[in-house]
Parts: C-alpha cells; structure tokens; sequence
C-alpha cells in the first residue's frame, strides 16, 4: 500500500527530491543538444556554397578564404598535408589586427611569436631568419602591422603552392561535383513543382 512520498523518511525524500532535479536537467539537455544538432544541420546547409561559387575559389585565395566553407576545406586539406600551421598563423595575425586595447594586443603578439614564428615553436611557420629577425623586433612595440611582413609570407607560401595543388585535390574537385550535383537536383525540384 503506497502512502506517497511524505511517509518516506527525510533521508530517503532528499534523495529523491535529487534524483528527480537530475532526470528534468538531463532532459533539459537532451532537448537543447537535440535542437542544436538541427541548428547546426542547417547552418551548414547555408554555409555550404553554391557550385558556382566554389568554382570562384579558383579565381584567388582571397574568395576561398573569405567564404567561411572555403577556408573549412582549406584548413583541411592543409591538414592531410600536415602544414595546417600556415593557415593558423593567417587566422590568428586577422585576429590580431582587429585587437584594439594595447595590453590584449601586447599578449596576443607573445602568444602568436611563440606558438608561430620562435625557432621550434609548436607550429612553427616557414619564414627566414630575416623574416623572423624582423618580426621579433617589431614585437618590441606591438602595432597592428607587427606581423604583416611574416603574414605576407606565409600568404604568397599558401597562394603559390598550397592553394594549387588544393584546386587539383580531390577533395575540392569533389567538392564541386557535389555542389553541381546539389545544384541540379534542386533546380529539377523547383521545375517539377511548378
């Protein structure tokens, strides 16, 4: 015979108080990590570009770059190549020069010598030891320009051999056969609706 839960003693009624607020968060996460997988699904679905604009990317560096897919498939072909340093290095000196409080750009200019362009950095960028030389002086009195002589570099280095071997990848020249593919089944299903 069930009396409910106020004939339970006082140790037993917390814990159940405790395991009930745990199952309503859990199903609270449940809902919102399910509603995040359907707003990433659809977010990349946006982001994913057109046939004819992944075969922009083959006009510069500069229109793959600035479309947010272009870069995805860059960064990770330059991983399959094990030169994905190149392209961080580039992502974090645009940061850098967005950075407006000197004390946050002083920190950051460390964190990027550091990580990118100091003999035997963890990712260590393929410049001179003029480049280098340069750049650490620079560093003295971080400016926003700091770094544009080493990211120039590593610019020319991605656009002269990364980037042309990427346009012969397979994976952008599926890329394109996807998007194309993409492209004419929904121009098939706009005919067929009207």
């Amino acid at each position: 015979m069930c009396r409910g839960l106020s004939s339970l003693p006082s140790c037993c009624l917390e814990r159940v108080k405790a395991i009930k607020t745990r199952f309503g968060n859990f199903l609270q996460k449940s809902e919102k990590s399910y509603g995040s997988v359907q707003a990433n699904k659809t977010e990349k679905a946006k982001s994913r570009p057109s046939s004819e604009e992944a075969k922009k990317w083959r006009q510069s560096l500069d229109k793959m770059l600035a479309h947010k897919y272009g870069l995805a498939a860059f960064r990770a072909f330059l991983r399959s190549e094990y030169s994905e340093e190149n392209i961080e290095f580039w992502l974090a000196c645009e940061e850098y020069r967005k950075i407006r409080s000197p004390a946050k750009q002083a920190s950051k200019a460390t964190k990027i010598y550091l990580d990118f362009i100091e003999t035997d950095a963890p990712k260590e960028v393929n410049i001179d030891y003029e480049t280098k030389d340069f750049t650490k002086n620079h560093l003295l009195k971080p400016s926003r320009s700091s770094f544009d002589v080493a990211q120039s570099k590593i610019y020319n280095l991605m656009e002269k051999d990364s980037y042309a071997r990427f346009l012969r990848s397979e994976l952008y020249l599926n890329l394109v056969k996807q998007t194309e593919r993409i492209t004419s089944q929904s121009d098939s299903n706009k005919q067929s609706q009207t």
